[in-house]
């Protein structure tokens, strides 16, 4: 297969002092389809990387999200690997990320860069919050991956006109996992070394505010894959509440005081929280019946299409 049906994706924003490197690097390993989505860069980034001879296209909204999303609705290639363009991902590693999809093993292959990171690539609250946001992700959706936010992927066409893609900013990355994750594709890691960020390249992501949004992202999007976890955290918010509010009420009746009305809150907080649990259960069966159902038809239409092949 010829590397000209593999596009590689790299979206950018004021990224003059890595962009030119950064293709030339993956030129050097044999790929000259390279597809830069600029983000309205105010430096010379658009510039230096069409003299690269890369393909370049300003996207039309704001956000990495929004970007991908209109990439992925421009590729024709059967193949794409997505790589950042501040220099952070090693270009020799397309061959390990992209090996899987091309051996049709694959069809979503994620670099986790956790294995291997030179001295300064995170602070310690990045590697922190990483952990925690790849451990949510395991429990809410069952599958337990090593590094959910990488920006170093490659996927097959299948998997890129399957998305459906919402979200803007930088949550976009644990959404198209969550995406991979709910239309059952075949999703595989392999390790990829992540660089420090340029001197002169200035982050993007701030780790609280993108953190939060991150960790938003893959709780409300569990409502209609894992209702148990969704409404079972509502659920155990409320009974701990009651708990605690039922404490102090027992405390104060030893003394001799009684609370009628934060008695009766106590129950309510206590019941409603029962009930989430309740919901959570009743809706974990609706949405596992509807899956299994989906994978019948999606069986059923790859059938139909061997059939007429």
């Amino acid at each position: 297969m010829s590397n000209e049906n593999v596009c590689i994706l790299l979206p950018t924003l004021n990224e003059e002092a890595t962009i030119g490197q950064v293709i030339r690097d993956f030129r050097s390993e044999g790929f000259d389809n390279i597809l830069v989505i600029d983000g309205n860069s105010k430096d010379k980034t658009r510039e230096i990387a069409e003299a690269e001879g890369a393909r370049v296209v300003v996207q039309t909204g704001k956000g990495k999200g929004q970007a991908i999303k209109q990439s992925f609705e421009l590729i024709e290639e059967d193949y794409v690997v997505m790589a950042d363009g501040d220099g952070t991902n090693l270009a020799k590693d397309v061959h390990a990320v992209l090996g899987p999809v091309l051996e049709g093993k694959a069809d979503h292959v994620m670099g986790n860069r956790l294995v291997d990171y030179e001295e300064g690539a995170f602070t310690r609250l990045n590697l922190f919050g990483n952990k925690v946001i790849n451990k949510m992700f395991g429990m809410a959706y069952g599958v337990w991956l090593e590094d959910i936010l990488t920006g170093y992927r490659a996927f097959n066409k299948k998997a890129i006109k399957s998305f459906e893609l919402t979200k803007m900013g930088f949550e976009v990355e644990s959404e198209i996992t969550i995406e991979s994750v709910k239309k059952d594709l075949r999703i595989e890691e392999v390790p990829t070394t992540y660089l420090a960020r340029h001197s002169e390249g200035a982050t993007k992501l701030n780790p609280l505010k993108d953190g939060w949004r991150i960790g938003s992202t893959i709780y409300k999007m569990a409502k209609l894959h894992n209702p148990m976890f969704y409404f079972g955290i509502i659920g155990g918010a409320f009974i701990l509440a009651g708990i605690l509010v039922g404490s102090f009420v027992v405390v104060q009746w030893f003394q001799g005081v009684t609370r009628i009305p934060m008695t009766i809150l106590t129950t309510l907080l206590v019941v409603a929280g029962f009930q989430m649990f309740i919901f959570g259960m009743l809706s974990d069966l609706m949405v596992t019946l509807h899956r299994e159902n989906m994978r019948m038809l999606r069986k059923i239409t790859e059938i139909a299409e061997k059939d007429d092949d």
